[in-house]
């Protein structure tokens, strides 16, 4: 067993995410030198709905009549190595994003699909309902490829996602320099082909732990909330680890106030106790990363300041989890020493360090688990 094994026993021995997040050094490119072995891969759709027009379908005149189309269902890809880990990873995506996310990094790199297929757990990753691969929506939206206004332009978008201040970078950020791999994040955001329904995602985010079975959930954004909603409505997950979520659910009758921020207040949500107390059955962990505002240190910049807010209202969710008997947790990576993460965690030049924070708190948990005569570490 070598030194740096040694180190990761030793920090999960002590316990806790401050110490294995500084026991384990990795060369970000290291491990694209492992080939990745799969005992099985493929893909498969879950959840939906249909609309049927009234009548007969008729295959000479093929008029609308007795037709259907199916949508609002999500796309899955999967991949599963020999001897698996017992929990498989889901990967939701943000706002904007599809399974890409969640593949190679902008500058080329492994991105957590690899990384963790290689530490032996079975991935899946989705595009959620009307994104991506899973573009058949059954209700109309209008889409306007223009830039702008405000945030939805892509330099907006590089203040919003905490990149830096448009053009410049912030010092130390964790995301390339290199203009293709900024060329590369624009282009894999990609636009909603139906109206937002966070209900119809959900609902879709149960039906893919219906096949999966128990697993973990990994979001992303605005991932986040439809995959709290997923976890109130499937007891197959197991846990969840959400990277900056920008929803968050509270009891009804508990919701916060509002959190004003310079681009709008920070606004609860709310669910019947009994569908949040589901939260409280398995362990959440919510990580954000650097530059975001102290609370009483507004940013002039809206899209740097709605972090600041948003940050809060993430306590706020936690603590409600814990009050409620639950065991969440709310990681800001500067207080562990990890700085310059921007909101595309997962996917910055520290991801590596990163999926051994994720790694770290899947063993704290008893998540990364071996079924009985599987695989081992």
């Amino acid at each position: 067993m070598n030194q740096a094994a040694f180190a990761v026993i030793a920090a999960l021995a002590a316990g806790g995410l401050v110490g294995i997040s500084g026991a384990i050094a990795h060369d970000g490119n290291s491990q694209n030198n492992k080939s990745i072995v799969l005992k099985d891969q493929g893909s498969f759709t879950a959840g939906g709905g249909v609309i049927t027009n009234a009548g007969t379908f008729d295959p000479i005149k093929l008029t609308p009549d007795g037709q259907t189309i199916h949508g609002d269902f999500a796309y899955v890809q999967y991949q599963i190595p020999p001897n698996a880990r017992q929990y498989p990873l889901v990967m939701w995506h943000g706002g904007g994003q599809m399974a890409r996310t969640w593949e190679s990094t902008p500058d080329g790199r492994d991105g957590f699909q690899n990384i963790f297929i290689r530490r032996g757990f079975s991935t899946y990753i989705l595009d959620q309902p009307n994104r991506g691969r899973a573009g058949r929506a059954l209700q109309p939206t209008t889409i306007t490829p223009v830039p702008g206004p405000g945030p939805t332009g892509e330099q907006g978008i590089f203040v919003r996602f905490r990149i830096g201040i448009w053009p410049n970078y912030f010092p130390g950020v964790q995301f390339s320099r290199d203009p293709d791999a900024l060329l590369q994040w624009w282009q894999q955001q990609t636009p909603s082909t139906g109206p937002a329904n966070d209900e119809v995602a959900s609902d879709a985010g149960a039906a893919i732990f219906k096949k999966t079975g128990p697993a973990v959930l990994l979001s992303h954004s605005a991932g986040g909330y439809p995959g709290f909603r997923t976890a109130e409505k499937s007891a197959n997950v197991k846990g969840i680890i959400s990277f900056e979520p920008v929803g968050w659910t509270f009891p009804a009758g508990e919701a916060p106030a509002n959190i004003p921020t310079n681009a709008g207040d920070i606004v609860a949500q709310t669910v019947p106790m009994d569908q949040f107390l589901a939260l409280t059955k398995i362990p959440v962990l919510l990580v954000y990363g650097d530059n975001i505002p102290a609370p009483d240190k507004p940013s002039v910049y809206p899209g740097i300041d709605i972090w600041r807010g948003r940050l809060m209202m993430a306590q706020l969710f936690v603590d409600a989890i814990n009050k409620h008997g639950g065991n969440a947790e709310l990681l800001h990576l500067p207080d562990i020493g990890v700085r310059g993460n921007t909101h595309f965690i997962m996917s910055d030049l520290n991801n590596v360090k990163i999926a051994d924070v994720v790694s770290s708190y899947l063993k704290k948990r008893g998540l990364d688990k071996y079924p009985r005569g599987g695989g081992h570490d």
